[in-house]
């Protein structure tokens, strides 16, 4: 990779920046001021900027706590969007792999990695998301049935896929659904006469979201947890 590519992807500087740091010897590979902008750098091989060791970042996987009243979009100007919570390199280049609205919190996976993100949101995929919910009513038993057979969404032809209801207490269930429809859970639950008050999403996927991460904190997903979506697919 040429040498000034190789800073810009593993800073936050503009290739114009990155020529000019080279210009005045700021870098060095191997110990070794470089200041040719095509130089290549080899694999194994270490380069500083400014004293500073830099590498490439790679590909990353992100699980986030999501607060209530933070969007998972950048096209809001009134409400702050999920990546101004991280303090990494670059998370504009960075995408969130399922969406949640505004007033859900829970779990929110990000990545730069679109073959993977795909997996959990592509319609045709079958990667399940469980979330708490709580509803305005009380639950009736035979919704369990109703939501495994598939509910009618006003606007939408056709019902639901299968979704797994359990219900904890007379306000309180869990619901697994495998698609991602536009306020899917809440137009479940508008469709049978409910009004969600609270949802919380707590897993996508195998991947569940840590107890440890209070509302706002993140961390890099294990190597099993990345691995989990393709084994998901492979199982499929």
């Amino acid at each position: 990779m040429r040498l000034d590519k190789y800073i810009c992807e593993s800073t936050s500087l503009t290739r114009s920046l990155a020529k000019k740091a080279l210009h005045r010897g700021e870098v060095c590979c191997d110990g070794e001021v470089i200041k040719d902008s095509g130089f290549k750098v080899r694999d194994g091989m270490t380069v500083t900027l400014d004293g500073n060791e830099i590498g490439l970042l790679g590909q990353r996987y992100i699980m986030l706590h999501k607060p209530d009243g933070i969007i998972c979009s950048t096209q809001d100007e009134e409400y702050q969007c999920v990546l101004s919570l991280l303090d990494i390199e670059k998370p504009d280049i960075l995408h969130i792999a399922g969406r949640l609205d505004v007033d859900t919190t829970g779990l929110v996976l990000i990545t730069d990695d679109g073959q993977w993100s795909h997996q959990i949101t592509s319609p045709k995929k079958t990667c399940g998301k469980r979330y708490r919910v709580t509803v305005a009513d009380p639950l009736s038993a035979d919704l369990v049935a109703q939501f495994a057979e598939g509910v009618q969404l006003n606007g939408e032809d056709g019902l639901t896929r299968p979704a797994e209801l359990e219900i904890l207490s007379a306000h309180e269930a869990l619901l697994t659904i495998v698609e991602g429809k536009y306020h899917q859970v809440k137009r479940m639950f508008a469709a049978v006469g409910n009004k969600v008050t609270a949802l919380h999403r707590e897993s996508v996927g195998a991947i569940e979201l840590d107890a440890d991460l209070e509302a706002g904190e993140w961390r890099y997903l294990t190597d099993a947890e990345v691995a989990s979506v393709a084994a998901e697919k492979a199982s499929k």
